[in-house]
């Protein structure tokens, strides 16, 4: 039992992109997913995260790039770290310095970096032992579904399970990827009008494809490991694009009916197939929200930006590539 002194654990955990959507819960309280996903890890966005389990602090406190995070916001963190103390009979409160290097201007989501990070630094905060990955990805996904899938890099998969010991994450083998780029294409950086969570609940209870989607999303998981473990490109971005139409395809059919994308994001769709057209090959992705990854090889990136700047701002246009998993030093994580 460590409750006698102040222990600090530091995590640093990349954000990741789904190529074979989450969309849908099958349980609210514990967020199992009606579906298996498959991700990418992110190397250029993160988040670093310090635990300290302190005696003398009466509650959790959380700070944010140096800003005290007020405490009616920490439901989720005050999840993960309950967790954490119950598996470890740790009694004090935590205290929590996070540093996002996921820019909101960058797009993407910082939710599954943030708590996949802060799994693991609660994790080394509470204990000696050697922090068991599977385990830390049903912790994370109790803080964010897709936090689960951070605690791995390169491409990922989220098995749903049927209970809190059976969902969780394991990194997938793959071969002939290293050349393969994410391009971002920022359409609005402002927060969603309509939240992921509250977006899948509206889908699965109203729209009348959902059981569709959950049937083609898991057989989409099974077609993208056949593309992965054979390095077929092609195949793998095809799969990416289709499932996110099909997952974009249930907003337009729920009740009553919404859709994240923006008269840019169908814009930069059709920039895409014209690309394609020109022998280019690139594929996109689309998360609950307007913004536009473009899946890509390394030889194509300077065609797609070349095309992409004609309508574009270049500060709207971010490249990174396959990305690390959690790590637990200053020194190990740091790879600017």
């Amino acid at each position: 039992m460590n409750n006698t002194h102040n222990k600090t654990g530091f995590a640093r955990a990349h954000t990741n992109i789904a190529l074979v959507k989450y969309w849908g819960k099958s349980d609210e309280d514990l967020i199992l997913p009606t579906n298996d996903s498959i991700s990418l890890t992110l190397r250029d966005f993160y988040t670093d995260t310090e635990v300290t389990f302190e005696k003398n602090i009466k509650k959790n406190k959380l700070w944010i790039n140096g800003s005290r995070v007020d405490d009616s916001k920490l439901l989720r963190v005050n999840r993960v770290i309950d967790l954490v103390k119950k598996k470890f009979k740790i009694n004090q409160f935590a205290s929590i310095k996070s540093v996002n290097h996921v820019p909101t201007s960058a797009g993407l989501a910082s939710s599954a970096s943030a708590m996949a990070a802060l799994s693991g630094a609660a994790w080394k905060a509470a204990t000696d032992l050697a922090p068991d990955l599977r385990e830390l990805s049903k912790i994370a996904r109790i803080g964010s579904g897709s936090a689960s899938r951070s605690i791995y890099g390169g491409f990922v998969r989220w098995h749903r399970g049927i209970d809190h010991d059976t969902s969780f994450a394991t990194p997938i083998p793959t071969k002939n990827f290293d050349d393969l780029r994410i391009i971002t294409v920022v359409v609005n950086s402002a927060a969603k009008k309509i939240l992921s969570t509250n977006g899948m609940k509206s889908v699965a209870q109203t729209s009348p494809f959902f059981d569709s989607w959950v049937q083609q999303a898991n057989q989409d998981v099974t077609k993208m490991i056949s593309a992965l473990e054979i390095g077929d490109f092609d195949k793998l971005g095809m799969i990416a694009e289709q499932n996110a139409m099909l997952m974009h395809s249930t907003t337009l059919s729920a009740n009553p009916a919404f859709t994240y994308f923006e008269p840019a994001t169908l814009q930069i769709i059709n920039i895409v197939h014209h690309l394609r057209e020109d022998g280019i090959h690139c594929y996109f992705t689309i998360d609950a929200g307007p913004n536009v990854k473009i899946i890509c090889q390394q030889n194509s990136v300077t065609s797609i930006k070349n095309k992409l700047q004609q309508d574009f701002k270049q500060d709207q246009i971010i490249e990174t590539q396959v990305g690390p998993g959690i790590t637990f030093s200053k020194i190990e994580g740091n790879h600017d």
